[in-house]
C-alpha cells in the first residue's frame, strides 16, 4: 500500500495519474493547503522542503519519497512500466521529464501566481511568463508532430506534463496554432487513468483568495 500526501494541483495529479495507471493500491492522504498543513512538523518528517505531492510505500519498508519527478520515477522502476529499458529510450524520458520540471512546471506556476493569484497585476511578469510558457508549448508541439506520445511510448515524461499544459487557459496561454499539442491534450484526457486520477484528492481544499494570501506574504 502506498500513502498519497496531496492536493488538488497538476503536481499532485500527476502522482494520483501514475498510480491509476499502474494500478498500484493507494491511500489518499489530502493536506489543506490553506492551512498550511504541508508545513507541519508530521508533514516535514516526510518532505523537509514542505510540499505536495510526496508518498510512503509501506511495502518497501515505509520508504518515502518526494519531488513529483523523483515519485514518478521511483514508480515507474518499482513496476518496470512507463520508463522503457532501452538505454536511449530510458534518457528521451527523463530527458522530456526534466523539461516539465524545469520548464513547464516553474514556468506556468508563475504565470499563474502573476496572472491569476497576486491582487496587483504586473503586465511586464505576466507577459514575461507567458510568452516563456508559449515558447515552451511550441516546443512540446514540435516534438509530438508524428507523435501520439512525446516520446515512442506513452510514459511517466506525458503524465508530468499533461496536468500542467492541460491549464493553459487558467495561465492566460493560448495552443491556438498548436495542432499536435492539442491532440495529445485530448489523447491524454481520453485515457482512463487520467480521468480518475483527477479526481484525487476529491475535491479542491484550497480557493484562490487563499493562495493569494499565501504569495504576498
Amino acid at each position: 500500500m502506498i500513502d498519497l500526501y496531496t492536493a488538488a494541483t497538476p503536481n499532485g495529479h500527476k502522482i494520483s495519474i501514475a498510480l491509476e495507471e499502474l494500478g498500484l493500491p493507494y491511500r489518499v492522504i489530502a493536506l489543506d493547503l490553506g492551512k498550511l498543513e504541508q508545513k507541519e512538523a508530521a508533514f516535514l518528517a516526510i518532505n523537509p522542503n514542505g510540499r505536495i505531492p510526496a508518498i510512503i510505500d509501506h511495502d518497501n519498508g515505509g520508504f518515502s519519497v518526494f519531488e513529483s519527478g523523483a515519485i514518478l520515477i521511483y514508480l515507474a522502476e518499482k513496476t518496470g512500466r512507463l520508463l522503457p529499458s532501452d538505454t536511449k529510450k530510458h534518457s528521451q524520458v527523463l530527458q522530456w521529464l526534466m523539461f516539465q520540471m524545469g520548464g513547464i512546471g516553474p514556468m506556468m506556476g508563475q504565470a499563474n501566481v502573476f496572472y491569476r493569484y497576486l491582487p496587483e497585476k504586473i503586465p511586464l511578469a505576466i507577459a514575461r511568463y507567458q510568452n516563456e510558457g508559449r515558447r515552451l508549448f511550441e516546443v512540446l508541439n514540435t516534438q509530438l508532430n508524428g507523435r501520439d506520445y512525446l516520446v515512442a511510448e506513452f510514459s511517466i515524461a506525458d503524465i508530468a506534463t499533461w496536468p500542467w499544459v492541460r491549464i493553459y487557459e487558467w495561465s492566460g496561454i493560448s495552443i491556438e496554432g498548436l495542432p499536435h499539442l492539442a491532440g495529445w491534450i485530448q489523447r491524454m484526457a481520453d485515457r482512463p487513468a487520467c480521468q480518475r486520477g483527477l479526481l484525487m484528492p476529491p475535491s479542491a481544499t484550497i480557493k484562490v483568495e487563499e493562495i493569494q494570501r499565501m504569495v504576498s506574504q
